[in-house]
């Protein structure tokens, strides 16, 4: 089947992004992206670099000499920077405390972007993308836009239990920061798009989430 059908779901950290977008793209017979994932990954590279973040000029410097490169097999999806396989390192919260500083940076934001349409093309036109501004930039010409959301509660309880936290009103905390962050940098924030169906995850099961996009998707 050659006819394109690109799905970007996007939402805020913990709302359960990644697992959906992975099990649509597994059930639908897609490629995948996580986008956050690339942002995670030129973090770590720039920590690793020993850059200033606190220096968006020496981020934007660094950045255009970290190569990455994302796998987009759903059940098995994998992220390098600079060759090395980073996909478990990304997760750590050196990473995590950082990752949003380097992604306001505009020049960043646009050299991952590029990245990021170019999979989108070399994948056919056919894949499930996910991050926080993929209906309003990277994609806005997705067939389909969902904008995942879930109570704040329900997302540090998610969080908490991926990172292995036993302290979920911090994790809590670290979600809301995040959240201001990525809802206010002046470069492609975290926002709605205008056209993006919302999907309110907080009492779905993770199933029930992936049938409910699968349904969008293959209604006549």
């Amino acid at each position: 089947m050659s006819t394109s059908l690109v799905v970007a779901v996007d939402g805020p950290s913990g709302s359960g992004k990644s697992s959906t977008a992975r099990g649509v793209a597994d059930r639908l017979g897609l490629a995948y992206l996580d986008t956050g994932a690339m942002y995670r990954a030129m973090t770590w590279a720039l920590l690793r670099a020993g850059t200033d973040l606190s220096d968006p000029d020496a981020i934007a410097a660094a950045a255009r000499g970290i190569h990455l490169e994302s796998g987009v097999d759903p059940l098995d999806p994998t992220i390098y920077a600079d060759g090395v396989d980073v996909a478990e390192a990304i997760r750590g919260e050196n990473v995590t405390a950082a990752v949003s500083y380097v992604a306001a940076v505009p020049s960043v934001r646009e050299q991952l972007v590029a990245m990021q349409r170019q999979s989108i093309a070399d994948n056919g036109d056919r894949i499930v993308v996910e991050g926080r501004d993929i209906g309003s930039t990277v994609a806005p010409d997705a067939d389909f836009k969902i904008y995942l959301v879930a109570d704040p509660a329900a997302r540090a309880a998610r969080r908490a239990a991926e990172d292995g936290s036993a302290d979920a009103l911090a994790t809590e905390q670290a979600l809301a920061k995040r959240d201001e962050i990525d809802s206010n940098r002046a470069a492609s924030p975290l926002a709605m798009a205008d056209d993006a169906v919302l999907v309110d995850s907080t009492y779905m099961t993770l199933e029930e989430v992936i049938a409910t996009i699968v349904d969008m998707v293959e209604q006549p």
